[in-house]
Parts: C-alpha cells; sequence; structure tokens
C-alpha cells in the first residue's frame, strides 16, 4: 500500500491556547488570517459549525483574481487542545484530505502542530506547504 504525501508544521504563537483556538473557531477571526500570503484583504468569508460533525466553509480571492473555496467536516473538536476535520477544494472535491491541530500550553504561548494527510500526490502537498505556510504566518502576526 502507497503511503500519501503529508506536511506537518509547527509554530510558536504569542497567545494563550484559548486564544489560538478562537482563532481558528470564530467566524469574526478567521476572515482576520485565513488564506494563503496572496490572500486579497477583506475578501475571506467563513461559515463554521464548531462541533464533532458540524461543517465548515471558507471562501476568498487571491491576488491573481481566483476565487477558491474549501469545505469540511469536524471529525474531532477539543476545545482549546484539538481539531480534526476533512479539507476539500471546491474544484477537487475527490481529493478530500485530512488536517489536525493540536495546541499546547507553552509558558505564555501555545506551540501548534498544524498536520495534513492523506494529499492525492506530491505536487498537491507541496502547493498546500506553500498556502499554510503563509496562513500560519498570518495567525502569528494576529497575536504579535
Amino acid at each position: 500500500m502507497l503511503t500519501k504525501p503529508s506536511l506537518t508544521l509547527k509554530r510558536r504563537i504569542k497567545a494563550a491556547p484559548a486564544q489560538v483556538f478562537s482563532a481558528w473557531t470564530d467566524p469574526a477571526k478567521i476572515v482576520r488570517w485565513f488564506g494563503p500570503k496572496e490572500t486579497v484583504a477583506g475578501s475571506v468569508r467563513a461559515e463554521v459549525d464548531v462541533r464533532t460533525g458540524g461543517r465548515y466553509q471558507m471562501n476568498f480571492q487571491t491576488a491573481d483574481g481566483e476565487h477558491h473555496q474549501v469545505s469540511g467536516v469536524y471529525r474531532e473538536v477539543v476545545p482549546d487542545n484539538r481539531l480534526v476535520f476533512t479539507w476539500a477544494w471546491r474544484s477537487t472535491p475527490e481529493r478530500e484530505s485530512l488536517v489536525t491541530v493540536t495546541l499546547v500550553g507553552d509558558g505564555d504561548g501555545t506551540l501548534l502542530t498544524l498536520h495534513h494527510e492523506q494529499f492525492f500526490e506530491q505536487a498537491a502537498r507541496d502547493r498546500h506547504e506553500q498556502g499554510w505556510t503563509g496562513t500560519l504566518d498570518k495567525l502569528e502576526q494576529l497575536f504579535a
């Protein structure tokens, strides 16, 4: 059996786990940081039903004029600690993958680990690494 590509990114955020969890689960906060660095300011829309079995949908526009939509289902929700959700782009719904965000208190901050797995191919994994890196940069800036 072939192993599908995955990626893991880690960040230390200058905020308590509860604040970082809220940034991932409150639509008013999500729109302030979500999306890769090429995301047009003010274009992010977020709809979330943060509970096991609940759905989410994110929409945004990038500087090249492209509109993007990603959605999925929350598989696990542990307040202030862990989110697990499916991930599928509107353009390729058959390529569903899985994201796990883990938050661990670290003094006056939070260690965030994002693990994205079950990519369709290596190229998709590499594009997501670039996108998540820019997205997490903006999350860090939210608390800077």
